[in-house]
């Protein structure tokens, strides 16, 4: 039976990407991204399978319950913090960690009750301007929340890299030694280095690392791919053919009519579209495997479908499967850049009404 659009979802792949991050990392623990339901793989899924993190990391509270209600005990911290008295207490009762990154979050701390303790990180602004505590700023707040009896003596720092997807770039290291002095003398655990971070960056590499992006089988630079690093792509998008049709030459395609046929041609419309999470914005010429053979999209992303040039002589018929991305001919990165945009959003950006299938 055809159907619609599936994210196909290989998690020896992701366990093989948690290696890669040990095998960089090794001296490190890992604070496993899991945030946008993992980046759209499927926050419980993911976060089962990965039992070798250290910690998780997600970026409000309510998936840090939903990770405790699916029966997840591991390590939870939530990147932007708690903003009311109810989610702090939330926090508490289920032993979720939680980051400090403005001077309000260390008043509601102060009304906080006083057990259990709460596991707490100091998110320092060390160049992204962001989140985070001004450099000048850290050793007061970091007082401030030693003196609270609310909080767990081990107060972890932490800060976020805003440039280490560009290799050359000196932003990295100046962000690296405004860190190192803004924490100067301060004890408790460090995290830096982001994926592209563990990556490129080893000096970034501290007691925790925070990967995201390469665990999911993406690279986090422009000019490479996921098999550069030797990740494994953990989703794989994709439907098949539900019509061909033949086209002559002249023949306009799609909303608008933006692209017509050079010469007389097979079209073929696939089963997705913007309204599945495929870009709308994908240009024409944009790859797609059709039977394991490299086409290009034509005309305008539709809601619900996809047309793709079969050429003149085309074999493929109404059920031929198709891929989007994921298939080691077909990474999301080069669909990315056909779409002006990054494999972030892609991964992310899977609807709701997509079927998942792990395997």
């Amino acid at each position: 039976m055809i159907g619609g659009a599936r994210a196909l979802i290989d998690l020896s792949a992701l366990r093989h990407n948690l290696n890669q991050v040990r095998l960089k990392a090794p001296r490190s623990q890992i604070m496993a991204a899991v945030k946008a339901n993992a980046y759209g793989h499927g926050l419980l899924r993911v976060a089962r399978a990965l039992e070798g993190a250290d910690a998780l990391a997600v970026a409000r509270i309510d998936e840090a319950l939903l990770l405790r209600q699916g029966g997840i005990n591991r390590p939870i911290v939530v990147l932007e913090g708690v903003f009311t008295a109810e989610q702090l207490a939330v926090a508490q009762a289920n032993d979720v960690a939680v980051v400090v990154h403005h001077a309000w979050q260390l008043e509601l701390l102060r009304g906080a009750h006083c057990s259990p303790a709460i596991k707490v990180w100091i998110k320092v602004d060390s160049g992204m301007h962001r989140l985070g505590f001004l450099p000048a700023e850290v050793h007061s707040a970091w007082n401030a929340l030693h003196d609270l009896s609310c909080v767990a003596d081990d107060i972890g720092l932490m800060t976020h890299l805003a440039s280490a997807d560009l290799p050359d770039d000196p932003t990295t290291n100046h962000q690296l030694s405004v860190f190192a002095d803004a924490c100067a003398g301060l004890p408790g655990p460090r995290s830096i280095a982001n994926s592209a971070g563990i990556l490129q960056w080893p000096q970034t590499q501290s007691q925790w690392v925070r990967p995201g992006l390469m665990l999911y089988g993406a690279s986090p630079f422009a000019d490479s791919t996921a098999t550069s690093w030797n990740l494994q792509p953990v989703m794989q998008f994709v439907t098949e053919l539900i019509a061909v049709k033949p086209l002559n030459k002249d023949d306009a395609v799609g909303y608008n009519g933006t692209w017509r046929a050079p010469s007389n041609t097979l079209i073929g419309i696939a089963a997705v579209g913007y309204g599945d999470g495929f870009p709308r914005h994908a240009r024409t010429g944009t790859p797609v495997l059709v039977g394991g053979r490299r086409v290009s999209l034509v005309g305008r992303v539709s809601m619900d479908m996809i047309a793709v040039d079969l050429g003149a002589d085309a074999h493929e018929k109404v059920g031929t499967p198709v891929v989007l991305w994921g298939d080691d001919a077909l990474p999301v990165e080069e669909v990315a850049r056909w779409a002006d945009t990054i494999s972030y959003d892609l991964l992310c950006g899977i609807a709701g009404r997509v079927e998942v299938v792990e395997f």
